[in-house]
C-alpha cells in the first residue's frame, strides 16, 4: 500500500515521507543513546557518591570518582570546587564561600546541559510529527482527488484506495510522535533524579570546602 502511496504520490507527498524517516530515525537513536547514557549515569552516581564521602581526602575522593563516575558527571563539581584561585581578580576579591557557590552553580549547568541534550529535539518531534503526518495526508487527499477527477467517470471505489492509502500518512505521524512523546517523559524523570543527586553533592563539597 505504501509502495502504491509512493509511485501516485508528488514531490511533496514524497518529501513529507522522507522528512517523517527523519525525524523517526532521529527519535530512535536519541532513545538509544540517552537509555544507555542515563542508566550509567544513575549506576555512576549511586557507586560514585557514597565512595567519595568513605575516602580518607579530597585526594582519595577524587580517585574515588575517577574510577566510579563513569560519565563525569562529578568531577567537573569537584575540579570546579577545587580550581585555584588567580590573584587580582575580580574572582579572589569575593568571600569564599560565594566563590565557591559560583563555580559549582557554573560546573553544574554544563553538567546538566550534557544529560539533556536531545530533549529539546525530542520534544520537537514528538510535538509535530502527528501535524506533518496529517499534511500529508491531506496532501495525498487532494492529490489523489484531483488525479481521479481529470480521468473522469467519478466512483466510491475509485475515491477510496487512494484516500485511504493516503491516510497511511496521518498513522505514519503517530507513529514516530508517540515513541518520542513516552521517552521525553521517562528521559525527563531520569534526569530530574540526577539533577538531585547532583545538587545534593555540590551543596555538600560546598559546605566541606568552603571553611577551609
Amino acid at each position: 500500500m505504501f509502495t502504491t502511496f509512493w509511485g501516485q504520490s508528488d514531490a511533496i507527498g514524497r518529501g513529507v515521507a522522507v522528512l517523517l524517516l527523519a525525524m523517526s530515525v532521529s527519535a530512535w537513536a536519541l532513545i538509544l543513546w540517552k537509555t544507555w547514557l542515563l542508566r550509567r549515569a544513575r549506576k555512576g552516581l549511586q557507586r560514585a557518591v557514597p565512595a567519595f564521602w568513605s575516602a580518607a581526602g579530597v585526594n582519595e575522593g577524587r580517585t574515588a570518582l575517577q574510577n566510579f563516575d563513569t560519565e563525569r558527571l562529578l568531577l567537573p563539581l569537584l575540579d570546579a570546587a577545587t580550581a585555584e584561585t588567580r590573584a587580582a581578580t575580580l574572582d579572589a576579591a569575593g568571600k569564599r564561600e560565594s566563590r565557591l557557590t559560583r563555580r559549582l552553580r557554573d560546573a553544574l549547568h554544563a553538567v546538566l546541559a550534557k544529560l539533556q541534550f536531545g530533549q529539546v529535539l525530542m520534544a520537537s518531534i514528538g510535538a509535530t510529527a502527528p501535524f506533518v503526518g496529517l499534511f500529508g495526508t491531506v496532501w495525498g487527499i487532494y492529490h489523489a482527488l484531483v488525479s481521479i477527477s481529470a480521468a473522469g467517470n467519478i466512483t466510491i471505489e475509485k475515491i477510496s484506495g487512494p484516500v485511504g492509502e493516503a491516510l497511511i500518512m496521518t498513522a505514519a505521524g503517530l507513529a514516530v510522535a508517540i515513541p518520542a512523546v513516552l521517552a521525553y517523559n521517562v528521559f525527563g524523570k531520569m534526569v530530574a533524579a540526577c539533577e538531585a543527586d547532583l545538587e545534593g553533592f555540590a551543596h555538600d563539597l560546598r559546605e566541606l570546602l568552603g571553611h577551609d
